[in-house]
C-alpha cells in the first residue's frame, strides 16, 4: 500500500527502536523464543494440502497456498505466547515468485498480530548490492511520489563474510528505519567448525567476527542493547560465555534448540545477568510437534497447530532451567 514521502518520516520518528519493541515483548510475554517459520511442504499436514491443490492445483501456487495455510495456524494459535517469528526465506524461494507471495502474506499477518518478524535471509554482499537487500527487507524504496516498505521484517540475518562492505550497509538502512540485524557468528551446524573455528593470531575466527559485531554494534545502539545482535547456536553453549562477554551489549540470536540437539540448562551462558540478551529459535521442534514425540500420540494432523502451542509451552518452561543458579 503506497504513502506519501512526508507521512514516513513522520512515522519513523515515532517509531519505537525495533530492539526496544523486541525486549518489551519478551519482558511482557516472559518467553525468550523465536518460532522459526520453515515451512517444507511435507510438514504441511494432508487436509491443508488437499484444500490448496483443490483450488490451485498441483502447482506451485499450490504449495505457496499450502504453506501459507499452514503458516496462518501456527501463528494463530502461538502469537500470545511468543515475542516473535523467524520466517526462512528459502524455504519460500523454493517455490519461486509465488512462495514469496507467502513470505510476504506471512511477515504481514504476522505482524498484524503484534509480533516482531526476524527475517532469516542470510544476506551478505557488497557495497549498492548489500544495499539492495537491505532496503528489500527493512528498508523502503522510493517510486516516483510514493514510498514502500517491500517485505516488512523487522530485523534480518546477515552473513558477515564480506567484512565491513557488506556489513555496513544493514546497518545504515536498519538505522534509517529503526530496524535490527543479527550477524552469524558461530552456527549450530555440524561444520561450521570448518571456517569457524580456525585460529587466527592465537583466536579462533568466531571471536574475531565477535569483536567486530562489538565494534560494529556500539555505531547503532539503543537504549542498553544494540540494534546489532549475533547469531550464535544453542548446540555450543561453552562457547556462550565466552562470546557474551565479548558482545555483551548485542542481542544473541539462538539457533539450534530442539530439533539440533540444545535445551534449556544448556543455555544460561547467552544470557546476561539481567535475565536478557538472548532470543531462544525452535523451528520443526514447534511446527511439526504434531509429527513428533510426545505430541503425535495427543493431537492429530487436523491438530497440529495445538502441537506448536503446546510446543511451545514446554519450551517456555523448559528455558526456566536456563535461569536456574
Amino acid at each position: 500500500m503506497p504513502f506519501h514521502t512526508a507521512n514516513v518520516w513522520i512515522h519513523r520518528r515515532k517509531d519505537k527502536i525495533m530492539i526496544q519493541k523486541l525486549i518489551q515483548k519478551i519482558q511482557k510475554t516472559h518467553a525468550p523464543i523465536v518460532v522459526g517459520l520453515d515451512p517444507m511442504l511435507s510438514y504441511v499436514p494432508a487436509h491443508i494440502q488437499k484444500r490448496a491443490f483443490e483450488e490451485h492445483g498441483e502447482t506451485l501456487e499450490g504449495a505457496a497456498e499450502a504453506i501459507w495455510q499452514f503458516n496462518k495456524g501456527i501463528i494463530d494459535a502461538t502469537y500470545d505466547l511468543i515475542p516473535a517469528v523467524k520466517p526462512q526465506v528459502a524455504m519460500y524461494e523454493q517455490f519461486g515468485v509465488e512462495g514469496m507471495k507467502a513470505f510476504k502474506k506471512t511477515c504481514d499477518y504476522a505482524k498484524s498480530k503484534g509480533l516482531v518478524i526476524i527475517g532469516d535471509i542470510k544476506r551478505g554482499d557488497i557495497g549498492s548490492t548489500s544495499e539492495a537487500y537491505a532496503i528489500g527487507h527493512v528498508g523502503t524504496v522510493k517510486i516516483g511520489e510514493h514510498i514502500y516498505s517491500p517485505f516488512t521484517e523487522d530485523f534480518v540475518t546477515v552473513n558477515p563474510y564480506l567484512g565491513s562492505d557488506g556489513v555496513k550497509p544493514f546497518l545504515k538502512v536498519c538505522k534509517e528505519n529503526n530496524k535490527g540485524a543479527f550477524i552469524l557468528v558461530k552456527t549450530s551446524n555440524p561444520s561450521s567448525g570448518e571456517f569457524q573455528d580456525r585460529e587466527i593470531d592465537g583466536k579462533p575466527l568466531y571471536e574475531i567476527v565477535a569483536e567486530k559485531v562489538a565494534e560494529w554494534g556500539e555505531e547503532v545502539m539503543g537504549e542498553d542493547y544494540s540494534y546489532v545482535g549475533a547469531v550464535v547456536g544453542a548446540t555450543y553453549p561453552e562457547m556462550g560465555a565466552a562470546l557474551r562477554k565479548i558482545m555483551p551489549k548485542n542481542y544473541i540470536l539462538v539457533p539450534g534448540y530442539g530439533a539440533q540437539g540444545g535445551k534449556g540448562k544448556d543455555l544460561a551462558p547467552f544470557f546476561n545477568e539481567d535475565g536478557l540478551g538472548a532470543i531462544v529459535n525452535s523451528s520443526r521442534g514447534i511446527i511439526c510437534a504434531y509429527q513428533k514425540d510426545p505430541y503425535k500420540e495427543k493431537f492429530s494432523p487436523v491438530d497440529y497447530a495445538d502441537a506448536s502451542r503446546q510446543a511451545v509451552l514446554d519450551m517456555k518452561e523448559d528455558l526456566k532451567n536456563a535461569f536456574v543458579k
